[in-house]
């Protein structure tokens, strides 16, 4: 059993076309902050947008690669299918009713594994999930102003992975990364972090025969939470040390993180919860502003050239 374990899901990232349609989806209709205006570090001629609660808490973070023209992707095996976030349990009504108001591409409430449920797609066609759960005392954003504070996102709730087969993942996310399982059933389980409440799960679904691919409207990768930068590097030695093809540690300005692919092909990070996103700007300006990190700057001009302009709600 390895040394530590995770604290829950750091972030979700996923790919997107426009910024813009991004922007007012997340935003003005799921009602979350942006909370960092910045670039893909890899790749710094394109967007990286990070929304979530007030400060942009571990585990209420969805970001996004806006990349223009990326092909339509394909949900199958070795992919992040579906992203959950929780809102208060008598809130999946106003939600429905919201979402279709606004003519978004949503189900009706369901019951599944014993929680309701709403599921929606993006304008890229991304699979989220509400969850109405009743445990979960975060406090969200509560800064759009057609929707209630009692009615708010919370964050996080959890991620689902689809696999071809389940044993060999759920191998590595119980034996490697120290995850219980509280849900078990022939082709599904559940996994759970610290106490395994909302922001701490990961569901896998097994028998899925097509691989995906990733592309437009999926996700790139999932980031479970380090608390700090000693327990990240205890956590590389020890995927190292069970013959895991592991990153070095990256800087980036907001967290230091590692990658490294499960058995089944979804792409994993490891991120520390510091130093955070107020380290560049005030909490009361966050996302207002492209923000570099130092390596970046002396290109500052050439970059935000390359970049469409954002229209912010002010």
């Amino acid at each position: 059993m390895t040394p530590v374990e995770p604290h829950g899901i750091h972030h979700v990232t996923a790919i997107a076309r426009d910024p813009q349609s991004n922007v007012d989806f997340y935003t003005r209709v799921l009602g979350l902050r942006l909370v960092k205006q910045t670039v893909n570090f890899d790749a710094p001629d394109s967007y990286h947008l990070y929304y979530g609660d007030e400060q942009g808490s571990p585990s209420s973070l969805l970001t996004f690669f806006p990349w223009p023209g990326v092909t339509q992707g394909r949900q199958g095996a070795g992919m992040t299918t579906t992203t959950a976030f929780s809102v208060p349990g008598s809130s999946l009504g106003w939600w429905h009713e919201r979402l279709r108001s606004l003519d978004v591409d949503v189900d009706a409430p369901a019951s599944r594994d014993a929680e309701e449920v709403l599921t929606f797609r993006d304008p890229n066609g991304m699979v989220l999930d509400l969850v109405a759960a009743e445990g979960d005392h975060r406090s969200g954003w509560d800064g759009v102003a057609d929707i209630p504070a009692d009615h708010a996102v919370r964050g996080l709730h959890a991620v689902t992975l689809s696999e071809q087969q389940l044993d060999p993942s759920a191998g590595m996310l119980t034996d490697l990364l120290g995850m219980t399982v509280p849900q078990e059933g022939a082709d599904r389980a559940r996994f759970g972090m610290a106490e395994s409440g909302s922001g701490a799960l990961v569901d896998v679904t097994a028998g899925v025969r097509d691989r995906g691919l990733q592309a437009g409207g999926t996700v790139h990768h999932v980031a479970f939470r380090a608390p700090d930068l000693e327990t990240m590097t205890t956590w590389q030695q020890e995927l190292l040390g069970r013959g895991v093809n592991v990153t070095q540690i990256l800087d980036r300005q907001y967290f230091r993180s590692i990658y490294f692919r499960e058995p089944g092909g979804v792409l994993f990070e490891i991120a520390t919860d510091a130093p955070g996103f107020a380290i560049d700007e005030p909490l009361l300006e966050l996302g207002r502003h492209l923000r570099l990190p130092p390596w970046l700057e002396p290109d500052r001009e050439q970059i935000a050239r390359a970049l469409p302009p954002l229209r912010l709600d002010a």
